[in-house]
């Protein structure tokens, strides 16, 4: 069914063509513990028009993003993204202009997926790592993707507040931004922003997924190393082990393993780091072990990095690790192709008129949804005809 594919839009579009705004996010990127507000130019005839009227700010070329981003401007990294995120076909333009240019800078960070179910604690374990990171010299950026609405599309976007700490950190830069319905839980534009924080010369990008039980695979295909952590007492020990996204992590981790429930997460290591014995590695050469931390107290959290710092060491030197960043560049040019078609078939004219009564004769029992397909399909090459590339932006 049409239902599950918004037949207008896959994101937000910005309400003006001229500039991206953000929708539903929040208006500042704290930066140590100031909060930098965006540069605003005002319109003479912005009074006469509303007193309510929000200032546009000036627009920037390809060359200001480019530079400014490389000057570490942060303000200018965060409308970068915002131009990445934007749904309107001259941003996306513009913002793959930046990318191409922005391109030899990328490439030199570690990419961290962390997932877990909600309750596991991902934020308070990436705000402590990331501050331990911070204070070892690292630059972080963390990529957070909240779960949107699948009514409203919103999203709560409470990373910031959830990592105070860490969003005070000059060294540190937290991005939230909504799932938007995307598989996994992940961004639709994750791997631009991902790039763009690359440029700016974080070293250390984590990406949180919502973790919700969607496919972990998106996550997978975007990062270095992918961290699954694990809660003990869960119910979820051996018996009911998640072996689909347990055989795509890199390391399991026990959070929450102090206080009274340290005998317990430590139990749940070893019986996790048995189990793994019997999975096949998510990447070759590698075996993935279990292990224990408190995000809250900090133990453990220092030795988990070391394993991550291991695992870059080991891959680069078999070649695994470009192996595997080459893949995941091919991945991601054919997810964009399958993405687009999508969306071009859902926004035909033809398709959107004919789709409820093609619904409608599934629901009568008149026709077979294979049938249906195929009716639609034809009718799409029929309309359609060849590719047109200008459009592939829209």
């Amino acid at each position: 069914m049409a239902g599950s594919v918004d037949s207008k839009k896959t994101e937000w579009t910005p309400e003006s063509e001229d500039e991206p705004s953000s929708s539903g996010q929040l208006s500042t990127e704290q930066h140590g513990h100031q909060s930098r507000p965006h540069s605003n130019t005002t319109s003479p005839h912005s009074s006469k028009n509303s007193k309510n009227s929000v200032p546009k700010r000036k627009k920037l070329s390809t060359e200001e993003y480019v530079q400014g981003i490389l000057a570490k401007d942060r303000t200018i990294l965060s409308r970068a993204i915002t131009l990445v995120e934007s749904n309107s076909a001259k941003h996306a333009t513009m913002a793959q202009e930046v990318l191409t240019h922005l391109l030899p800078k990328t490439g030199k960070s570690i990419r961290i997926g962390i997932t877990g179910v909600p309750g596991v604690g991902k934020s308070t374990f990436i705000e402590a790592l990331g501050g331990y990171l911070c204070d070892q010299g690292h630059r972080v950026a963390v990529l957070a993707v909240d779960p949107s609405s699948t009514l409203s599309k919103g999203s709560i976007l409470g990373d910031k507040t959830r990592m105070n700490e860490l969003s005070r950190r000059a060294e540190a830069f937290i991005r939230p931004s909504p799932s938007s319905g995307t598989l996994g839980g992940v961004a639709q534009k994750t791997r631009e922003t991902m790039l763009l924080c690359e440029a700016y010369g974080f070293d250390v990008i984590f990406i949180e997924t919502v973790g919700v039980g969607q496919s972990e695979v998106t996550v997978r295909s975007m990062v270095d190393f992918f961290l699954l952590l694990m809660l003990s007492g869960a119910g979820d020990e051996l018996q009911g082990i998640k072996k689909g996204i347990v055989e795509l992590a890199d390391a399991l981790l026990i959070n929450k393993a102090d206080g009274d429930n340290k005998s317990k997460a430590l139990r749940a290591c070893r019986e996790y780091a048995n189990a793994l014995h019997y999975l096949t590695p998510a990447t070759e050469g590698w075996k993935p072990s279990a292990y224990t931390c408190s995000a809250v107290t900090q133990e453990g959290i220092d030795r988990i990095w070391k394993i991550i710092t291991q695992f870059m060491e080991q891959t680069q030197e078999s070649g695994i690790f470009q192996k595997r960043r080459d893949e995941q560049a091919i991945h991601w040019m054919h997810s964009m192709i399958r993405e687009y078609l999508q969306v071009r078939f859902y926004q035909h004219p033809a398709i959107q008129k004919k789709i409820p009564s093609i619904e409608q004769q599934m629901l009568d029992g008149t026709i077979t949804p294979a049938f249906a397909f195929q009716t639609l399909i034809a009718l799409f090459e029929e309309q359609a005809g060849d590719l047109d590339l200008s459009k592939l932006n829209a």
